[in-house]
């Protein structure tokens, strides 16, 4: 839980884009944001080690963990994400730890949507506060680019739907999305970013 927290945001081209003071339970921590660089994906890799089969070990099957973890994750995938794919990465940090990161690029230019891909934090991070603020460190960058709808996808029988919801979003359309074999059952969810509200 956030009990205090104060808010530094800058330009994208920036390395740190927010540091926070924050006090959850029994902790004193400062946390801080920056957009993440190819220097970077040997973190990103390594925290999505750590995330990406606890999250899922419940809702997907083995296989499919492992496949899409192989096409999103390694290196090279990262990579391909950053320079050809235009995808920006933030990396969280709690005293200088890595815990989570997120990642997003504009979907639709005439219309300002962008699309949230990942937004991922280590398992005994959750419930602290800390994916709140990153998303919300998301948001305020996109807005400050002139973003206006923050798009993202979430497995339907994924509990960050309930996260996601505390955070504004709305289902905007339930889709099933072929992945190689497999299937992405997912809903769709938006958020109306209103300029006013990151000021």
């Amino acid at each position: 839980m956030c009990i205090f927290a104060f808010l530094t945001p800058t330009s994208l081209n920036v390395g740190v884009l927010l540091t926070l003071h924050m006090m959850i339970p029994a902790q004193e921590v400062n946390v801080s944001i920056r957009k993440a660089t190819t220097s970077d994906i040997t973190i990103i890799h390594q925290l999505a080690l750590d995330i990406w089969e606890p999250t899922y070990r419940k809702i997907l099957s083995k296989d499919q963990i492992q496949y899409m973890f192989q096409e999103m994750f390694t290196e090279e995938a990262l990579l391909k994400q950053m320079s050809k794919q235009q995808h920006v990465f933030m990396i969280q940090f709690v005293d200088d730890n890595p815990i989570g990161f997120a990642s997003f690029n504009l979907k639709e230019p005439i219309e300002k949507i962008y699309k949230l891909h990942r937004l991922y934090l280590k398992p005994d991070q959750h419930k602290k506060g800390f994916g709140a603020v990153l998303l919300k460190a998301v948001e305020k960058t996109i807005v400050l680019e002139g973003g206006t709808i923050l798009e993202l996808n979430v497995n339907r029988k994924n509990p960050a739907k309930t996260f996601y919801e505390t955070q504004g979003y709305r289902i905007h359309q339930t889709v099933d999305i072929p992945f190689s074999k497999y299937w992405l059952n997912d809903y769709i969810m938006r958020k109306k970013l209103n300029k006013e509200n990151y000021l």
